[in-house]
């Protein structure tokens, strides 16, 4: 076979190769990527399990810190037990004895009987909070009870929290912070300065009153499961924000208390100023899912006194027959 004829049989046979190797590294790129996103989901999970175990040791220290108080409450206690039987002893022998004895020994059997024992303290929260690491519990209610209770309506899901934002331990009070280092998890908004409820609403009707105080720039309301939490640009319908149309509210007073109304069967929220229970404004829709809380502290400006925004406690009394 001459040289000429082998260049005219490799030509071909280099550029079907040529075209199969571009084909291959186009779809390699895509694999690359796959991979890129799998790395980044990895790390992601790494840091949401290191956060994870530190929750829960600092559960764990609480618990152990707790239990100790109880151990030498215990031993204490125990001891006054022991002291006490002994006596009771010791004076039930002295009146079953010989009554010369009795009669000898009287002025001591009586200084004993009337010693000062001391009442056992109450103690008062030592139970760990589980309202701290879960929510507010709502309430329960004892049948022989009767008592005023401070009952928070709804709480502030720490899992969906912006890294800027801190949250009180009663988990109803947010502010702006240093950053801290949180998981990237999938539940967290990271594109605004929020934090979601913690619970979702689908039916019936629900009520909060948000505490803004003098703060210039806040954003309070309700936004979809679904709402955009990573990359949200615009707050409207399509992202999952119900703010549009926008509407240009002309108030008396700045408010200071804002109740929100939700009816997710009506599909009606209502912003109510809670000073004097007028309407700012109401939105309806047909809402399709689950329906949270929405919180935010607004823009921070270097210098600006940022929001801190308090979900404020109903107080309801209770009367048990």
């Amino acid at each position: 076979m001459s040289r000429e004829h082998k260049v005219h049989e490799c030509g071909p046979l280099e550029e079907a190769a040529k075209e199969k190797k571009t084909e291959i590294s186009t779809m390699l790129e895509s694999v690359r990527k796959k991979l890129k996103t799998l790395n980044k989901t990895e790390e992601q999970w790494r840091e949401t399990k290191s956060y994870i175990q530190t929750q829960a040791l600092q559960n764990e220290k609480e618990e152990e810190v707790r239990t100790q108080v109880m151990w030498e409450k215990l031993e204490n206690i125990r001891d006054q037990i022991r002291g006490v039987a002994s006596i009771i002893s010791d004076i039930e022998g002295a009146l079953r004895g010989e009554d010369l004895k009795f009669l000898k020994d009287y002025k001591k059997t009586k200084k004993r009987v009337q010693c000062n024992i001391r009442e056992p303290e109450c103690i008062r929260d030592i139970l760990i909070n589980s309202a701290k690491h879960l929510g507010s519990l709502k309430f329960a209610v004892y049948k022989s009870m009767a008592e005023l209770v401070e009952y928070v309506p709804i709480t502030l899901d720490p899992n969906t929290a912006h890294s800027n934002l801190e949250l009180s331990e009663e988990l109803t009070c947010v502010q702006y912070s240093r950053r801290q280092l949180l998981p990237d998890n999938p539940e967290r908004c990271t594109s605004r300065l929020c934090v979601l409820g913690a619970a979702g609403l689908a039916s019936g009707k629900h009520s909060w009153t948000v505490q803004v105080g003098q703060s210039k720039e806040w954003y309070i309301g309700v936004v979809r499961e679904s709402v955009q939490r990573k990359s949200t640009i615009f707050l409207n319908p399509a992202e999952g924000f119900w703010t549009s149309p926008p509407t240009k509210l002309v108030l008396k007073q700045r408010p200071e208390r804002i109740t929100v109304v939700l009816d997710c069967d009506k599909g009606k929220v209502v912003f109510i100023n809670a000073a004097d229970l007028t309407t700012i404004h109401t939105f309806k829709d047909r809402f399709t899912e689950k329906i949270f809380p929405y919180v935010s502290t607004g823009l921070y400006d270097e210098g600006k006194i940022c929001s801190r925004l308090t979900i404020c406690p109903l107080t309801i009394t209770l009367n048990v027959e």
